[in-house]
């Protein structure tokens, strides 16, 4: 069931096929990696794609797979940097009983036991007349699925984020319903935050009651430098435009800014990204001047700065619309999509914006490449990769089934840890390319003993001496460094 506070509108979809080609800045190269055909390999892709220890990027479609015809329930795929797609789970196997879970679409996480973990908006057991209220699944890169809680409405409904996981251990998450319902709520509820172990026991942390902290949280929370987690709710608060919220591990919430629906935007459908300097960054889907949305930065302490207001002419050139959150690349900028606008097409587009708010639009989608883009990621490669929710293939009526793509801005490679935060002599997983022939690992300079277990993962553990700062991997062809800093507890 797609959430009744989601909706699109079908630019494209009027035509079937914008007849006209892409526009890609000289200086990036745009490849569309896979259509999507709306059988067996799914289809409408949602969510941020993940790297896993294998090189591969994982992810979910909301549609397709063998089960449910002729719709389909969705799917977990993976995809080579080369674009071979492999699906490994298909929902629903008990169709109409979706015990499982039907409609992934939060990106997954990859936790530190080699997991995958994820959310579907749909299936479990009933928790409403009319609603099944949607599941919290484990998956093996593999394909071994588990379910580990099934919401029951009361402590959520309709998870539609992706979950984090804690420097405990436990993953965090959001749903956009279920908890409290009236005074303000609609019959399926305001939304709540969770934690759950990767062994399934289920807490509630958070009900949110729209006026005080807003509602509907739609995506995924992130954990701070602090260790509080911080995330947006889509409706409510004093002005009903939304809001930014922080929260502490044992669930006690505060509301940094409440979105006035006028200039400084409205419906924060993304996530945040915290950087180095301590502020957030972060997308709302509606307001501005031109109502199309903006890109914002606020501090901990809820001091809101509009850095960039989209469709600023009558074209929506720079896009319009953006609905997934931002990713900060290796060199210290901001990307992200819009799932509207783009100078002739109006299919969206994919945006570096510098910290200071100076943007620059570095593709615009023309419906054969894509149509609607939902969030990025930047793979150890140092490309950025996405998905785009539909267009490509037209036989997915209205607007679609969706693709894979990827985006060379010219960035070099680095590596990536799991976790991110550990004491000394934890566990870490080191994900990168040719790491092959290694030969030293340090945690800000620190020399740690490590094993190479394939070309795109190293085993190691936090050394003795290690302080917070950089992980670096020395290779043949140079020295290979992370992106963000590993903190030692």
């Amino acid at each position: 069931m797609k959430s009744i506070l989601r909706f699109r509108i079908s630019a494209c979809a009027v035509f079937l096929v914008c007849i006209a080609a892409a526009i890609t800045s000289p200086a990036q190269t745009f490849t569309t990696l896979f259509t999507f055909d709306g059988g067996k390999d799914g289809s409408l892709p949602y969510g941020a794609l993940v790297q896993g220890v294998d090189g591969d990027l994982y992810g979910v479609t909301d549609s397709g797979g063998a089960n449910c015809a002729p719709y389909g329930c969705g799917t977990v795929f993976k995809i080579s940097s080369a674009g071979k797609l492999t699906t490994i789970y298909n929902f629903c196997p008990g169709f109409p009983n979706c015990t499982d879970g039907s409609l992934p679409i939060g990106a997954l996480v990859p936790a530190a036991d080699g997991n995958f973990y994820g959310t579907t908006e749909d299936g479990g057991s009933n928790c409403m007349p009319g609603y099944t209220c949607g599941t919290v699944f484990k998956i093996t890169p593999t394909g071994t699925f588990t379910t580990l809680h099934t919401f029951g409405g009361s402590e959520g409904a309709f998870p539609q984020g992706a979950l984090v996981q804690g420097t405990d251990g436990d993953l965090y998450g959001t749903t956009s319903g279920g908890g409290n319902i009236g005074s303000g709520c609609p019959y399926t509820g305001c939304g709540t935050v969770f934690k759950i172990t990767p062994q399934g026991a289920f807490s509630l942390l958070h009900s949110f009651d729209s006026t005080t902290h807003g509602g509907s949280p739609t995506d995924g929370l992130i954990q701070a430098r602090n260790g509080n987690f911080y995330g947006t709710a889509e409706a409510g608060g004093t002005h009903g435009g939304g809001t930014v919220f922080g929260m502490t591990p044992k669930g006690i919430l505060t509301t940094l800014y409440n979105f006035p629906s006028t200039s400084y935007g409205a419906d924060p459908i993304g996530g945040l990204v915290q950087t180095a300097n301590g502020k957030f960054y972060g997308t709302t889907f509606r307001g501005g001047s031109s109502a199309d949305g903006t890109v914002f930065e606020i501090t901990p302490k809820g001091i809101l700065t509009t850095l960039f207001v989209f469709c600023t002419d009558n074209n929506c050139a720079d896009g319009a619309w953006p609905e997934a959150g931002l990713v900060q690349a290796t060199d210290g900028n901001f990307y992200g999509t819009t799932t509207q606008g783009g100078l002739v097409f109006g299919d969206g587009t994919v945006f570096r914006i510098t910290p200071e708010g100076t943007l620059t639009t570095l593709h615009a989608f023309d419906y054969s490449d894509g149509y609607d883009p939902i969030g990025l990621v930047q793979a150890t490669d140092g490309n950025l990769y996405g998905i785009t929710y539909g267009g490509g293939n037209a036989s997915c009526y209205p607007d679609g089934c969706g693709t894979v793509f990827s985006l060379s801005v010219g960035l070099g490679p680095f590596v990536e840890t799991i976790p991110t935060v550990g004491k000394v002599g934890s566990k870490v997983t080191i994900l990168g390319n040719r790491m092959t022939g290694a030969s030293s690992v340090t945690f800000n300079g620190a020399d740690a003993t490590f094993t190479i277990v394939s070309p795109s993962e190293i085993k190691t553990f936090v050394p003795t001496g290690a302080t917070t700062g950089k992980v670096e991997v020395t290779l043949p062809s140079g020295t290979l460094t992370s992106k963000v800093v590993f903190r030692v507890k």
